[in-house]
């Protein structure tokens, strides 16, 4: 049941791929802004009820989520409704608000150690569902390109990024110590073949949604198109993994790594139609480091 919940969080923010209910999505809020204020009190017991299955439900921890959903919704709301051509101040604050109390684990105190890895899991999809609910609904902004493809660019854009940036991500890898060299993989093909699908949903769409969608995209609105912008981007990215393991915390190393990946995976975001040609990208940068490092 646990799982199921997950799939449903994950079948809803897929849906908002249909622009057809993107569309539907807007024209609700149009009609009713005030309906954005029931967004925080729906996700806010949906992970009640995932927290009810695992056992950690508590009144704190579910005000605190219930605090966590609701803040940037206030963010928007005095932003106000869309379509928005160029953010401000109170779009990046509400990005923050979604990305930094996960970033720090907000709340584990809060949480029995044995399900702290779900119920981020839980939170995490929460907050890609309010942030698309947000900034494609509410605020409506431009070029977000969470859609499905369009172009058969979208097909190959993915490859061509793998092909120049995998020797480069290698070589200063290895040169810098992140990862040790390559070795022939120790898997099964069947637990291979089934990480793509893992990996994609798990970790690379959420985060190309998070770091381009919302984060360069929102740059690119407000300080234009260039490549200064996907260079913060890609250091934002970056610098998001410091506190990411295996090597010591601050991860620097990590932080390298990760920023020049960032580069190719937002220049590929740039010159395709939809966030999922650099997810694609982003995943098979994932699996290779997973399986043959």
């Amino acid at each position: 049941m646990s799982t199921l919940l997950l799939a449903l969080l994950l079948g809803l923010i897929l849906s908002l791929l249909c622009s057809a209910v993107q569309d539907r999505l807007r024209r609700i809020l149009a009609a009713r802004p005030g309906a954005i204020w029931i967004v925080p009190f729906l996700l806010g017991g949906v992970f009640g009820v995932a927290a009810l299955l695992v056992r950690a439900w508590s009144a704190p921890l579910n005000l605190l989520v219930l605090a966590y959903t609701a803040a940037p919704v206030l963010c928007v709301w005095l932003a106000g409704p869309g379509p928005a051509e160029r953010p401000t101040v109170l779009d990046f604050a509400a990005i923050l608000l979604l990305w930094l109390p996960l970033e720090f684990a907000a709340g584990a105190s809060l949480v029995p150690r044995p399900v702290q890895g779900y119920l981020h899991n839980v939170a995490y999809a929460i907050a890609i569902l309010l942030g698309l609910l947000l900034f494609l609904g509410w605020r409506a902004f431009p070029g977000l390109k969470f859609n499905l493809p369009r172009a058969s660019r979208d097909g190959w854009l993915p490859l061509a990024g793998y092909a120049v940036s995998a020797p480069v991500l290698i070589v200063l890898g290895i040169a810098i110590g992140f990862i040790p060299p390559p070795h022939w993989p120790s898997q099964r093909a069947g637990v291979m073949a089934s990480a793509v699908a893992l990996i994609y949903f798990g970790t690379a769409l959420p985060e190309e949604i998070l770091f381009r969608s919302l984060i360069q995209n929102l740059l690119m609105l407000r300080f234009g198109s260039n490549w200064r912008t996907l260079f913060a981007a890609s250091f934002i990215f970056g610098c998001a993994h410091l506190d990411n393991g295996p090597q010591p915390l601050p991860n620097w190393r990590y932080m390298i790594l990760a920023t020049v990946a960032g580069v190719a995976y937002g220049a590929v975001f740039q010159r395709a139609s939809t966030v999922l040609s650099s997810a694609a990208l982003h995943m098979l940068v994932d699996w290779t480091k997973h399986f043959l490092f």
